[in-house]
């Protein structure tokens, strides 16, 4: 709506994990060069964790589009998923062909071992990617430890990352998963940006939105209270700026400050983007609520008289 307005070609703050989006923030960039030495080196595990919003999926995304045509991928989004499910979608995201049959565990990974094999005799290496890794159940995970068995003398067959939130590495040092966990030699935890990369990361996408066009105006104002209210989180201030440029649209207003941020993040709502403001505004009536009750016991003790007490209790009507 708000894009010919601006002179933008496309949304530039879609939730979409589009690669050509990713802004290589200094921790963005290591959790990619953490997967490219564990799959190139062929380390067997990598994780990568974050939290929600941090942009491991767009991580992910942009990774798959730098392989080359000697890596073989798949990549499985459905996390809720049993064991033998997992073996079926590797099965079909890897292309593997079976004859019909009545589906087993020792059949796909037959077939499985035996595409592995074959790849690796062509100097080909293949990696499995698993979304939102979080929500696998145990029978999963232990399902995966043992596809790491498929290996040659020298090197694994299968280079497996398991990407997800924080949950997942309280999943993994669980005592059930030990084996699993002891297998990670790759591991990278995704930060939220700070105040610059935030300044940063907006600026990058209204530039690769806009294309030669002048991207519209966030003052400085603006970019403070983007990173107040998403504290960092790429997928918040998404949410933020996109509806600050349509509130903007509607103003006929080509210029975003710090009042249509504000405003914008609470037309979006949620204790997350407001929080800071109502913590902030509850320690300053608690510290009014305090000097309160210390004037009135000033006053019962006849400390101060109640004319004077009267005039401070008059001073509070002004308090915004």
């Amino acid at each position: 709506m708000y894009t010919s307005f601006f002179g933008l070609k496309e949304n530039p703050f879609n939730v979409t994990p589009d690669p050509k989006y990713l802004y290589l923030s200094p921790q963005h960039r290591e959790a990619l060069n953490h997967l490219i030495y564990g799959i190139n080196e062929k380390k067997g595990f990598i994780v990568i964790t974050g939290g929600i919003g941090t942009g491991k999926t767009t991580i992910c995304r942009a990774l798959l589009s730098m392989l080359n045509e000697s890596i073989s991928t798949a990549l499985i989004l459905n996390s809720y998923i049993s064991d033998l499910d997992l073996l079926k979608t590797i099965i079909h995201e890897f292309g593997i062909t079976l004859e019909p049959g009545k589906p087993s565990k020792k059949r796909y990974i037959d077939a499985l071992n035996a595409f592995l094999l074959a790849n690796f005799t062509v100097g080909k290496n293949a990696v499995l990617l698993i979304d939102e890794s979080q929500n696998l159940p145990l029978t999963t995970l232990e399902q995966i430890r043992m596809l790491s068995n498929l290996e040659t003398e020298k090197e694994k067959l299968l280079q497996i990352v398991l990407l997800g939130q924080p949950e997942l590495d309280d999943l993994l040092y669980s005592p059930l998963l030990k084996q699993l966990n002891e297998r990670i030699t790759v591991r990278y935890d995704v930060e939220p940006l700070d105040r610059e990369q935030t300044r940063n990361y907006v600026n990058h996408r209204l530039s690769v939105a806009s294309g030669a066009n002048d991207i519209p105006r966030f003052v400085t104002g603006a970019y403070s209270a983007i990173y107040d209210f998403s504290k960092g989180i790429p997928r918040r201030i998404n949410t933020i700026c996109d509806r600050a440029l349509l509130i903007a649209y509607t103003e006929d207003n080509r210029e975003i400050d710090g009042r249509i941020i504000k405003q914008a993040a609470h037309d979006i709502g949620g204790r997350h983007m407001i929080s800071h403001t109502i913590r902030f505004t509850s320690i300053r009536w608690n510290v009014l609520l305090y000097v309160f009750f210390f004037f009135i016991i000033m006053a019962l003790l006849g400390i101060i008289n109640s004319a004077h007490l009267a005039n401070i209790l008059s001073s509070w009507d002004s308090v915004p």
